[in-house]
């Protein structure tokens, strides 16, 4: 491992040569743990990306932070929010900050209900909230929201049990298809009537990126506004 950048050179030089034992995620956080207890924690925010190619690799091209070279495959790491190594403890002081993973076999979603039921604030701000939820982007926050009735602007202790059981339940179907099939998918076959994504390549959504355009089940107006400095995208008609 090394950084033809140079701002993860320290961090590289811990790693290098070790063994690379298990990946895991939780939410928008990466973590590669290596032999000896040292993690590589990433965050890719939002312009953060991996490119991966066969070894050998090709000299490095643009501002690669962190590249990983195996005997058959590499990695380059380019424009990470975080990109640092830190140890087993502070990966578990890390993951006490989050709120469950709907993408993680133990994720608890009476921790993310018990929070979310005790707080004034919006739900649409809530499910962006990485201490109440971990992972949920703003596109599965509108969609979800769209898919279960909700109004973003709801205060989460207004939600009944049976409305944070859909958005959970929802949350852990849709991600894990995005997951697989490197796509989002979010509309219901019979709701799927035909209208195009809201551009070129990008997910066909019910609601997200689609204001002033008809909604897919009622024909009302798509709503947009900004939510926590967030835009946010609903039907008002469906959405109560």
């Amino acid at each position: 491992m090394n950084s033809p950048q140079g701002r993860f050179a320290a961090g590289a030089r811990l790693v290098d040569g070790r063994r690379f034992e298990r990946a895991e995620a939780w939410g928008k956080h990466l973590l590669h743990h290596y032999e000896g207890g040292a993690v590589v924690h990433v965050h890719l925010g939002l312009y953060g990306k991996f490119t991966s190619q066969c070894t050998p690799m090709a000299a490095p091209v643009g501002e690669v932070r962190m590249r990983i070279a195996g005997s058959k495959w590499g990695a380059d790491l380019r424009g990470p929010t975080r990109c640092e190594v830190i140890s087993e403890e502070a990966v578990d002081e890390l993951f006490a900050r989050l709120g469950p993973d709907p993408l993680r076999e133990d994720a608890d979603p009476e921790q993310a209900w018990r929070r979310v039921h005790r707080s004034r604030a919006p739900v649409g701000g809530l499910l962006l909230n990485q201490s109440v939820i971990a992972g949920v982007g703003n596109v599965y926050r509108a969609e979800v929201l769209f898919r279960q009735g909700i109004a973003p602007n709801r205060a989460g202790s207004s939600l009944t049990r049976g409305e944070w059981n859909g958005l959970w339940r929802d949350l852990t179907e849709l991600m894990p298809v995005g997951v697989a099939e490197g796509k989002m998918i979010t509309i219901r076959r019979e709701h799927d009537n035909g209208a195009p994504a809201y551009e070129p390549g990008r997910p066909r959504t019910y609601v997200y990126r689609r204001a002033g355009e008809k909604c897919r089940v009622c024909g009302s107006p798509v709503k947009q506004a900004e939510l926590q400095a967030r835009k946010i995208f609903w039907c008002p008609q469906c959405q109560v």
